[in-house]
C-alpha cells in the first residue's frame, strides 16, 4: 500500500471517537485505534504510515513492538540505521537475509536502542563479527529468543560473553555456527543461561559430549535440541538428556553414528522417571490436571537418521514408551531414513489398525 493509497483509505474512513465526535483529521485518530490499523498493514506500509504525520510518526515509534525487514532485498543495513533509533520499543525484530547485508555498525545501533528487544533474527548474517555479540550483551539482556543461524564469523569468545549478559534466554538457533557452538560456549551457556527451553546445533561439528552434557546438567527444562551433524557426540550425550531434561520433546540426531541402542533404552526408560517427576509437580498444583500434565510431557519428535547402529528392539522399546512418535504415514515424528535395519519398527497406529482390522474379521 503506497502513500497515496493510504492517503485514500483514511481520508474515506470516519471514525467515531470517545467523546461522540467524528474524527475526520488523521492526527486525531487514538493511539490504540491507530496501532490497531497499523497492525494489519505490512511491514513496508508502517514504514510509510510512519511518515504520514508527526502524530503519526510518534503513535508508530512509541507503539510498535513488532517489525521485519525480512522484505528488504537491497539495503537492509541502511534502513536499520534508519529505523531502530526511532522503533525504540520493539520487543520482536526479523532481519533474515537472502544475501549477507548486515554490518556490526547496524546490530550496535540496535543495541544501543532497543532496550526491550527479546526476539531476534540475525540468521545468515555471513558479515557480522563478535563486536555485535558484545553489543547485544550489553543493549538486549532481555533476550529470550535469538536465531544466529548461519552467522559462522561468530566465534566461542562473543558467545560466552553474550550469555554472561542474556542470561533470560530461552530459545538459541546456533545452526551451522561452527566456530562459535564449541564446547567452551556451550558450558558457559549451561552454567548462565539455565531457562533456556530449545537449542539448535545443528551441523556444528565441534560440539562433543562434554557440551551437550554440561547443557543437561544446567538446562533441566530444556524442550529440545537439535544435534543433526554433531558426529562427535556418543551415548553419553543422550543418556544425560534423558537423565537430566525430563521436558524433553524434540531431538534430532540425525548422522550421530556413533548412538547404539544404549542412548536408546535410556531415553525409553526416562518415561518412567518423567512419569514420577510428572504426578510430584501435579500433586503441588491441583490433582484434577494429572492426565493433562502427562499427555504434554515426553518426546514427539526424534530424528535418527542415518544413525545405523541402532537396532529394531531399541527403537521398538522407545516407540512402545512415547506413543506420540509416529512412524505411519502423514504422521511422520519418528524420521528413520537410511536406517534399513529399522523398516519393521512400527508406532502405535499400527497396532490399532491391526486390531480393528482384526475385530471387523470376527
Amino acid at each position: 500500500m503506497q502513500t497515496d493509497e493510504l492517503n485514500m483509505y483514511f481520508n474515506n474512513m470516519m471514525v467515531l471517537g470517545s467523546v461522540g465526535r467524528v474524527i475526520t483529521e488523521w492526527k486525531d485518530i487514538p493511539m490504540e485505534l491507530l496501532m490497531r490499523i497499523v497492525s494489519l498493514l505490512d511491514d513496508r506500509t508502517v514504514i510509510v504510515a510512519s511518515g504520514v504525520c508527526s502524530g503519526w510518526r510518534d503513535a508508530i515509534c512509541w507503539g510498535l513492538t513488532q517489525f521485519s525487514l525480512s522484505w528488504c532485498k537491497n539495503n537492509m543495513n541502511d534502513m536499520v540505521l534508519s529505523l531502530a533509533p526511532k522503533f525504540t520499543k520493539l520487543r520482536v525484530l526479523t532481519l533474515r537475509q537472502s544475501k549477507p547485508q548486515l554490518d556490526d555498525h547496524a546490530v550496535e545501533t540496535i543495541a544501543a536502542n532497543c532496550h526491550e528487544l527479546e526476539d531476534l533474527d540475525l540468521s545468515k548474517s555471513f558479515k557480522l563479527s563478535d563486536w555485535s555479540l558484545y553489543a547485544l550483551a550489553r543493549g538486549c539482556p532481555d533476550l529470550i529468543k535469538l536465531n544466529i543461524s548461519g552467522c559462522s564469523a561468530f566465534s566461542d569468545a562473543g558467545l560466552v560473553y553474550l550469555s554472561g549478559y542474556c542470561r533470560k534466554l530461552k530459545i538459541l538457533n546456533l545452526c551451522g555456527c561452527v566456530k562459535a557452538a564449541s564446547d567452551n560456549a556451550l558450558k558457559a551457556i549451561g552454567y548462565k543461561c539455565q531457562q533456556l527451553q530449545s537449542i539448535n546445533l545443528g551441523w556444528c561439528e565441534g560440539v562433543s559430549d562434554v557440551g551437550v552434557m554440561s547443557l543437561a546438567y544446567g538446562c533441566p527444562d530444556l524442550r529440545a535440541i537439535d544435534l543433526c551433524g554433531c558426529v562427535l557426540i556418543t551415548d553419553e550425550s543422550v543418556i544425560a538428556l534423558a537423565n537430566n531434561c525430563l521436558h524433553l520433546r524434540s531431538l534430532g540426531l540425525y548422522y550421530c553414528q556413533n548412538i547404539t541402542d544404549r542412548a536408546i533404552y535410556a531415553l525409553a526408560h526416562s518415561r518412567v522417571k518423567n512419569k514420577q517427576e510428572v504426578w510430584e509437580s501435579v500433586k503441588s498444583r491441583y490433582y484434577e490436571k494429572k492426565e493433562e500434565e502427562e499427555e504434554e510431557e515426553g518426546l514427539i519428535n526424534l530424528n535418527i537418521s542415518q544413525c545405523t547402529a541402532l537396532t529394531p528392539p531399541a527403537v521398538q522399546a522407545l516407540c512402545d514408551s512415547f506413543p506420540a512418535l509416529h512412524t505411519c504415514a502423514g504422521r511422520h515424528s519418528l524420521i528413520i531414513s537410511g536406517c534399513l535395519n529399522l523398516t519393521s519398527v512400527h508406532c502405535a497406529c499400527a497396532f490399532q489398525s491391526h486390531r480393528a482390522l482384526a475385530s471387523l474379521s470376527h
